[in-house]
């Protein structure tokens, strides 16, 4: 379990950046390799500079170190004189020697503090002494080991040591200072020039990466039209094309590929469109052709059954016939109404007062839920359902088919009874919504529907006998035919359902009375 969930929080980890959007990718992605490159080229101009001036430099102290050194062989002190007491020549005063130069002169290991010292970085080319913390690393310093760099009190220097003619060492520097302050400018110039560089790549990258995304974009957005179409029936009109554009592009290749499926969508949509429409004309005019044979066959039997002596056995056999014969009739005439519907059927429209149609419906429905006969003995049902109306003082007005939508609560409230244990309750109510919409609720605490089938409750023969007792058979149109008078009269229907509460909801737009 520990290295399950160790596996889970590594693949959240990785994540992130795999949900930015392509745009933002490619900005991030050019602005870290310019960034790498202008910071590789940064760094190679940097050392590449300093290697230079350091060059620079080197010849300045080697021309420098060997003038101190002819110098000092040019002028020795006189022959049998203690060098120690004598004043030696001093390497500063060498001819060519410029500003910041160092000198020293070092005699059996000891600096002769008064030939030599260091000399301003000015016009005056002021000399100082050395201090005291100075002497042992000038000391230390040993000919023939090339320049090197040094710190001292005054600063960093480039030092040097030559032997002179007479075993003595001559030591010369150039102070660092002009060479670091270069290399300082170079520096911030650089650092300057990456930002900027950095800052202007990353707008115009992002204006070039987003014109050059722009007709994706456009994909996604004709995609997401298309996936919000109702594409479930009816005749579908996909106009939703891509501008055409370079195929030679990936983007254009994409577009290209959308176009087609489109089409090939389109023409499927059509072919289906066609299929559903003859095979409602067939189911419409099967519907009207059975119409006369149906009614011929109901008249027939109920004439033999009054006119004929027959055997009991005879009796029920022939009731059974013009029983089924009239349900079947029944289902004739709602898959006519459906096809009606279908074909856009016209409506009487007219004011109605859903107040008193659902009271009177309701009123309807429980009168004939109590003389219901049990169908084990034939007796007034003993357990009917209870039934509850809720509804507002006032009437609430709609335009619509009076006929049909008292059909809607029929069939609404009929299917209630079918489909729940007696002695339910059932709740239907009324009342106007914020938006200005006339709600009906029809709502029962009975077992519930199956998870399953909510999404195919309004589909044509759909029946759920395993999700809902009941007792009395359906036909699976009652709650299609709900639909089609609903959505005729411009509102919708949806159900919610739960164990223990199952709840269908009309909501039609309402008719505002005037005052």
């Amino acid at each position: 379990m520990s290295s399950l969930s160790g596996a889970v929080f590594t693949s959240k980890k990785r994540k992130p950046f795999s949900r930015w959007r392509l745009r933002s990718k490619l900005i991030l992605v050019s602005l870290v390799l310019l960034a790498l490159l202008g910071s590789g080229m940064g760094v190679a101009s940097y050392f590449s500079m300093d290697s230079y001036l350091t060059a620079q430099l080197d010849d300045q102290l080697d021309r420098s170190a060997h003038a101190a050194a002819q110098f000092v062989n040019k002028n020795p002190p006189p022959s049998g004189t203690d060098t120690k007491s004598t004043t030696r020549p001093n390497p500063l005063d060498a001819p060519g020697q410029g500003e910041g130069i160092l000198s020293a002169h070092v005699t059996g290991g000891v600096l002769d503090t008064a030939d030599g010292g260091w000399v301003d970085v000015d016009p005056q080319r002021t000399q100082h002494s050395f201090a005291s913390s100075d002497i042992p690393v000038l000391t230390a310093i040993q000919p023939g080991s090339g320049p090197k760099n040094y710190t001292l009190s005054m600063g960093e220097y480039r030092i040097e040591a030559v032997v002179a003619s007479d075993g003595s060492t001559v030591i010369t520097g150039l102070p660092l200072s002009a060479k670091n302050n270069t290399l300082s400018s170079l520096r911030n110039t650089l650092i300057l020039v990456a930002l900027l560089a950095l800052l202007l790549s990353g707008v115009l990258g992002t204006l070039l990466i987003r014109r050059s995304l722009r007709p994706l974009e456009h994909v996604s957005e004709v995609a997401n039209r298309v996936a919000g179409m109702p594409l479930d029936a009816g005749q579908v009109a996909l106009v939703e094309r891509v501008d055409p554009s370079d195929n030679e592009t990936e983007v254009g290749r994409v577009g290209y590929a959308l176009n087609r499926m489109l089409d090939n969508v389109e023409g499927a949509l059509a072919a289906r469109h066609q299929s559903e429409l003859k095979v409602r004309q067939f189911v419409a005019d099967a519907s009207h052709e059975l119409r006369t044979p149906l009614t011929s066959i109901q008249g027939y039997s109920e004439l033999v059954v009054r006119t004929e002596k027959l055997s009991e056995q005879g009796r029920e056999s022939l009731e059974r016939v013009r029983s089924q014969a009239g349900r079947m009739s029944g289902l004739v005439d709602d898959l006519l109404l459906l096809a009606r519907y279908d074909e856009s059927r016209e409506l009487a429209l007219a004011e109605v007062d859903l107040t008193q149609l659902l009271i009177e419906t309701v009123s309807d429905m429980r009168i004939s839920d109590l003389s219901r006969p049990n169908s084990a003995t034939g007796e007034a049902n003993p357990q009917p359902h209870r039934w509850e109306i809720k509804v507002p003082e006032e009437p609430l007005l709609v335009r619509g088919d009076e006929s049909q939508l008292h059909r809607v609560l029929m069939n609404l409230l009929s299917n209630a009874r079918k489909h729940t244990d007696p002695g339910t309750e059932v709740v239907a109510g009324l009342q106007r919504s914020a938006d200005g919409s006339a709600v009906i609720t029809v709502t029962d605490n009975g077992a519930g529907i199956a998870p399953d089938f909510l999404p195919e409750i309004f589909s044509r023969f759909a029946r759920a006998d395993v999700a809902r007792s009941g007792v009395d058979g359906t036909t699976g149109l009652g709650l299609p035919i709900v639909k089609a008078i609903v959505e005729a009269h411009g509102g919708k229907v949806r159900v919610t359902s739960v164990p223990g509460r199952t709840e269908f909801l009309v909501r039609l737009p309402e008719l505002k009375s005037e005052k």
